[in-house]
C-alpha cells in the first residue's frame, strides 16, 4: 500500500524570526511513517519543522507553512492509496509577512490574521477510493468533535485524544487515543507508546483500505 503521512506543526511567519505555531513535535506522525514502512508499505512523509530523524525506507518532504503542506499533499496524493493526516496545521497566519525582521517600534499592538486553507476540506473532492485518516487533538472529551470532523471532512477513521491528560498528546512518547471509524463502534486504546498506537492505525488500514483487500 502507498501511504502518505503528514506530521508536525506548521509555522506561519510574521517576519524571518517570528512565527505562529503550536506544540506539535511530529512524534506521532513519524511513528506512523516508521511503522508503516516496517510493515512493508511504501511511505511518503510530509513533515513540518521538527527535530526528528527520517525513518528508514521513508521518503521525506520538508515543508514550513500550511500552504506549503497543502501544496505537498496535492503533489503526492495522486500516487497514494491512503492518507494519514497527523500534522497539527495552524488555522491562522499573519495577514502580512515582512521580508526583514520587524523592529519593535514598527510593530502594531494588534496582529491581523487570516485563515489558512483547510487541507482535508480542500482535498476532499480528490479522495476517490482512497482511505483518509485524521486526528482530533482536543482538551476535554474529544469524541463529539471527532465525530463532527469524521463527517464534515469525509474521513474513514479519526484518531481522537485529550491532550490535557498526562502522557497523551504533544512532546511525549506515549498517547491515549480512541479510534473512531465511519462504520463501527469507537475503540479506546490503553496508554501506549506512540509506535504501538501507530501499529494499531496501520493495522486498521490494512484491514479496511480497499487497496489492502
Amino acid at each position: 500500500m502507498k501511504i502518505l503521512v503528514t506530521a508536525g506543526p506548521t509555522r506561519e511567519h510574521l517576519d524571518p524570526v517570528r512565527f505562529i505555531s503550536n506544540r506539535s513535535t511530529g512524534k506521532m506522525g513519524f511513528a506512523v511513517a516508521e511503522r508503516a514502512a516496517l510493515r512493508g508499505h511504501d511511505v511518503t512523509l510530509i513533515a513540518g519543522p521538527v527535530s526528528l530523524a527520517t525513518p528508514v525506507n521513508v521518503q521525506r518532504v520538508d515543508v514550513t507553512s500550511a500552504r506549503d503542506m497543502l501544496a505537498a499533499v496535492l503533489a503526492h496524493l495522486p500516487q497514494a492509496d491512503a492518507l494519514v493526516m497527523c500534522a497539527a496545521v495552524a488555522d491562522w497566519r499573519p495577514k502580512e509577512t515582512s521580508a526583514k525582521k520587524l523592529k519593535k517600534r514598527e510593530m502594531a499592538a494588534v496582529l491581523e490574521l487570516e485563515p489558512n486553507p483547510d487541507i482535508l476540506a480542500t482535498i476532499r473532492p480528490q479522495k476517490g477510493g482512497r482511505t483518509f485518516v485524521g486526528f482530533a487533538a482536543e482538551t476535554g472529551d474529544p469524541l463529539p468533535e471527532a465525530r463532527r470532523k469524521l463527517t464534515d471532512k469525509g474521513l474513514d477513521l479519526i484518531v481522537a485524544n485529550d491532550v490535557s491528560l498526562p502522557g497523551s498528546g504533544f512532546a511525549v512518547d506515549t498517547n491515549l487515543v480512541t479510534l473512531v471509524a465511519r462504520n463501527g463502534d469507537p475503540e479506546t486504546l490503553p496508554l501506549l507508546d506512540k509506535r504501538a498506537v501507530a501499529d494499531h492505525i496501520v493495522a486498521w488500514l490494512e484491514r479496511n483500505a480497499p487497496c489492502a483487500t
